[in-house]
């Protein structure tokens, strides 16, 4: 079983980070358009950081290594580790509904269907925006990430339903589960050949590329 490892903490200054969907269109006759939809969707992260310190650099090379000898990646967006409503520099905090402290775990409760999920053990009111993101999670490596379809506000219970897209695979995420708002993750492999950091003084720039695996 692969180590779960850590993107570098350091700040990005360029992210992209894509679900991918494979189609294929084949225009025909009479003004007709037939699409093909097949596999998995599956996520794809390009990430840059520059004038890193020595020491900054020095924690990339670590992880490079570790990635290209076949540790797998917690990847999500950098510039988005957390709902819209609480951006910012601090991770997410607060009291949940039912009581204990909140750090952005929480449950999953349901499944309505593959686009429609119920979390609980949220803090009352707590705001959710389309195009949030969402992690399901079943295992350390098996997580599902997804972004939220339309705004949503946690009841006075701390719960709130959800529709997402693509949608959830029911065969591979029954309950239980648990849903993750804080650095929302899918599990990541680096891509061969995309990792640099050349050694130029006084700052270093780091860039790599990674793309969704199923480990489990």
């Amino acid at each position: 079983m692969p180590t779960l490892i850590l993107l570098p903490d350091v700040i990005y200054s360029q992210v992209d980070f894509d679900p991918v969907r494979i189609r294929n269109s084949n225009q025909m006759e009479g003004r007709r358009t037939e699409t093909e939809i097949s596999g998995t969707p599956y996520w794809t992260g390009r990430f840059s950081a520059e004038k890193l310190t020595t020491r900054e650099a020095a924690l990339f090379d670590a992880f490079a290594m570790d990635a290209l000898d076949g540790d797998v990646i917690a990847g999500y967006d950098a510039h988005r580790p957390r709902p819209i409503a609480y951006q910012g520099s601090q991770p997410l905090s607060g009291v949940k509904a039912g009581g204990g402290a909140f750090n952005g775990d929480a449950v999953l409760q349901s499944i309505g269907d593959s686009r429609t999920i119920t979390v609980s053990g949220l803090p009352a009111g707590f705001q959710l925006s389309r195009g949030d993101y969402v992690e399901i999670r079943k295992s350390v490596l098996k997580r599902s990430l997804h972004l939220i379809r339309a705004d949503a506000v946690a009841n006075a219970g701390g719960i709130v339903t959800l529709s997402i897209r693509f949608g959830l695979d029911l065969q591979n995420f029954t309950l239980p589960c648990t849903a993750h708002f804080e650095k929302a993750a899918c599990i990541m492999e680096i891509d061969a050949g995309s990792y640099s950091l050349p050694k130029s003084w006084p700052n270093y720039t780091a860039s790599f590329s990674l793309t969704e695996v199923f480990p489990a």
